[in-house]
């Protein structure tokens, strides 16, 4: 959890177009809410102690993009949690 709380800043930073309105985490859980192309979207990561769920609702103008996203939450997600402590 303490890695996907520093990762959606991270993220933002590294894709220009992409902005962080919101993130509130409750518990396990956090709701979101990010600008990207003049777009919103929300959703929410759920956090458990085999898997994380990320749940986004795009506009329609950005779910042309949602399986170039889907591959990239994917990959940098994996990056994140498998990262060693120290590095």
């Amino acid at each position: 959890m303490r890695r996907l709380k520093t990762g959606l800043g991270r993220a933002a930073t590294s894709i220009p177009v992409l902005q962080v309105e919101e993130a509130h985490w409750t518990g396990d859980s956090m709701n979101f809410r990010i600008r990207a192309l003049g777009q919103i979207a929300s959703g929410q990561i759920e956090v458990a102690d085999d898997h994380v769920r990320v749940e986004v609702v795009l506009p329609w103008l950005l779910q042309r993009f949602a399986e170039m996203a889907q591959a990239t939450i994917r990959k940098r997600g994996q990056v994140l949690l498998t990262k060693d402590e120290g590095k």
